[in-house]
């Protein structure tokens, strides 16, 4: 009997612990707001294709010429490069525009990438299903 409930609290405690990666993952809807959109265009300073989403840094001028650092999260690099998107495509110092969608915390300067545009026109859609490349 003893040996049954041991079994079974370890089963559970396994299956609880495979789960947990899930649970953490966050909803697009609880850190970005769909309601929000937000374009902006600057000069990249870092891109990072990493599990399980990636990242992309710029420096944006405001109206008053100061320096802001925004930061975007994009898909999966699987799903970029099947969108198109290419490692090492974009380098620091490249001029781009960004469009997607704010941070709830409207103090942070981050969003989720919807599309980002070189300065030649092309356009590549980064999360999701969507096409790209794409030239304008």
């Amino acid at each position: 009997m003893k040996r049954r409930v041991l079994d079974l609290l370890m089963t559970g405690a396994l299956l609880l612990g495979l789960a947990m990666p899930a649970w953490a993952h966050h909803s697009f809807t609880a850190a970005f707001d769909p309601d929000q959109p937000v374009t902006v265009r600057g000069v990249i300073t870092q891109v990072r294709l990493e599990n399980p989403h990636s990242w992309f840094f710029l420096e944006v001028r405001d109206a008053g010429g100061n320096v802001e650092k925004w930061a975007f999260e994009a898909g999966t690099p699987s799903g970029m490069i099947r969108n198109g998107f290419k490692p090492g495509l974009i380098k620091a110092g490249v001029e781009v525009t960004i469009k997607g969608f704010r941070a709830r915390d409207a103090s942070q300067k981050m969003g989720m990438l919807r599309e980002l545009i070189t300065a030649d026109g092309k356009v590549y859609g980064l999360f999701g299903s969507q096409a790209g490349p794409e030239t304008k």
